[in-house]
C-alpha cells in the first residue's frame, strides 16, 4: 500500500498528535502532523495565520499540506480538525483504506483542551462553538473514516491499542 499506514482525523483536542506518535512508535514508522507541517513551512502559528490572513488562506495551506502528506508519507499521518471540510480532501481520504476518526464528547473536549482561546475557532463561547463545530463536522469525519474509535475515558495508550485492533495492524 502506498501512502500512510494510518490517517487520523477528528476534532481539535481529541489526541490525534499524542495517539499518532504512539501508533508510529508501535508500528515502527514515522509520525507526521499536517498542522505541524504548516507551522514549520509558514514559520508561525496556526492562530497567527488565522488572524493575519483569515481562515480561507489557512484552509488552502491545509489542503495542500494534507494532499502532500497523503502522497508522500508512509507512516502515521494526523490531520488538523478542519481538514475534512474540503471536498477534494474528503475524496482523497475516502480512497484511503486506513482512516480513523477519533471521537469525543463535549465534556471530554472541555477537560482536554480547556476549550481555550489559543484555538482560533473557539475564542468566544468555547463549549457552544465546539458543539456547533462538531454538529457541522461529525458526519464528514464519519464519511471519510473506515473506523471510529471513541477516546472518552481512555488513556492515549488505550486509544492507540483500540486503533491497532480496529485496523488489525501488527505492532513492530
Amino acid at each position: 500500500m502506498s501512502g500512510p499506514q494510518v490517517v487520523l482525523v477528528g476534532p481539535m483536542g481529541v489526541g490525534k498528535s499524542t495517539v499518532g506518535a504512539l501508533l508510529a512508535e508501535r508500528l515502527g514508522c514515522a509520525y507526521r502532523d499536517t498542522d505541524e507541517d504548516i507551522v514549520t513551512a509558514q514559520g508561525r502559528t496556526i492562530a497567527d495565520i488565522f488572524v493575519d490572513e483569515g481562515e480561507e488562506q489557512f484552509r488552502a495551506l491545509e489542503k495542500a499540506s494534507v494532499a502532500a502528506g497523503l502522497a508522500e508519507h508512509e507512516g502515521v499521518l494526523a490531520l488538523g480538525g478542519g481538514a475534512i471540510l474540503d471536498a477534494d480532501t474528503r475524496a482523497l481520504l475516502a480512497a484511503h483504506p486506513t482512516v480513523v476518526y477519533l471521537s469525543m464528547d463535549v465534556e471530554e473536549a472541555a477537560k482536554r483542551t480547556g476549550l481555550n482561546a489559543a484555538r482560533p475557532l473557539l475564542a468566544v463561547n468555547p463549549r457552544k462553538q465546539w458543539r456547533e463545530l462538531m454538529e457541522a463536522r461529525r458526519h464528514l469525519y464519519t464519511e471519510v473514516a473506515q473506523v471510529v474509535v471513541a477516546t472518552d475515558g481512555r488513556t492515549p495508550d488505550e486509544v492507540a491499542e483500540a486503533v491497532l485492533d480496529a485496523l488489525e495492524l501488527k505492532q513492530a
